[in-house]
């Protein structure tokens, strides 16, 4: 067997599986983890791999994200005679179904199970705390940026917006519309978060970032938390740990001072 994966979170879930030994092939921004994949073969990014050079390699599986990357790549494997698995969780619960579709075709079938039974008592745990919170209410609002220049924000029909809901958060920003809502300072100050959540990746967001918007956003500057992009975002072998993580955010009226850095 030898795998081609075109995204970080497929690779680093790939490994979880014990199946890293047979990657041959990874993008550029598939850096975890870091020492197991010092010796494999960069093919590219996300948006741009080289697809002759996959094919060079000879894969018996390229395993792509419909989000991540793009149609006419994967379009134009599958031309070239390559079997192709593309995966695209919505929200969490989405992640069990593509854990297993993986351990099935990678003969992981067993440890796949596990891991996807991890994400199963997640949100088990989640979703009885939702339930049980005394306030009773739809959520504690909160506001998901994840880019500055301009302000882009994730809107409900992302990942990390259905992650940090099953969390026990509400996205103030309305269902339809595009899935990253491009945001202009009238726009943040008219709404109304107790929580901004501002991620380490795509854009690296720090301090200076949560003073910047407070001009605008009327909320308190511990109502702002900097937090791990990838902990919230890379679906797969940490999703269970996403939803635990998170949930600390949304379980009282005022977030932990741990959750800022």
């Amino acid at each position: 067997m030898r795998l081609v994966s075109l995204c970080p979170s497929i690779t680093e879930t790939l490994f979880e599986l014990g199946v890293g030994g047979a990657v041959v092939g990874a993008t550029k921004f598939c850096v975890e983890p870091e020492a197991e994949l010092a010796g494999v073969d960069r093919i590219g990014g996300t948006k741009d791999p080289d697809l002759d050079r996959i094919a060079a390699l000879e894969p018996t599986l390229v395993l792509m994200n419909e989000e991540e990357n793009r149609r006419e790549d994967h379009d134009a494997l599958r031309a070239l005679g390559l079997d192709v698995h593309v995966s695209f969780p919505r929200g969490p619960g989405d992640v069990p179904a593509m854990l297993r579709s993986f351990g099935d075709a990678v003969g992981e079938s067993a440890r796949a199970d596990g891991l996807a039974r991890g994400v199963e008592d997640a949100l088990r745990a989640a979703r009885s705390a939702r339930s049980t919170r005394s306030s009773g209410g739809p959520g504690v609002a909160f506001l998901a940026l994840v880019w500055r220049k301009p302000w882009i924000a994730a809107g409900p029909d992302t990942f990390l917006s259905a992650l940090l809901e099953e969390a026990g958060g509400r996205n103030v920003l309305s269902p339809g519309g595009p899935r990253y809502r491009e945001l202009t300072d009238a726009d943040l100050a008219g709404l109304s978060a107790k929580r901004v959540l501002l991620p380490s990746e795509p854009f690296p967001f720090r301090k200076r970032h949560a003073d910047e918007l407070r001009r605008h956003l009327r909320i308190e500057a511990d109502g702002f938390i900097l937090c791990d992009g990838r902990a919230l975002t890379w679906h797969g072998a940490r999703t269970a740990d996403a939803l635990r993580y998170a949930a600390q955010w949304f379980a009282a009226d005022d977030p932990s001072p741990d959750c800022n850095r």
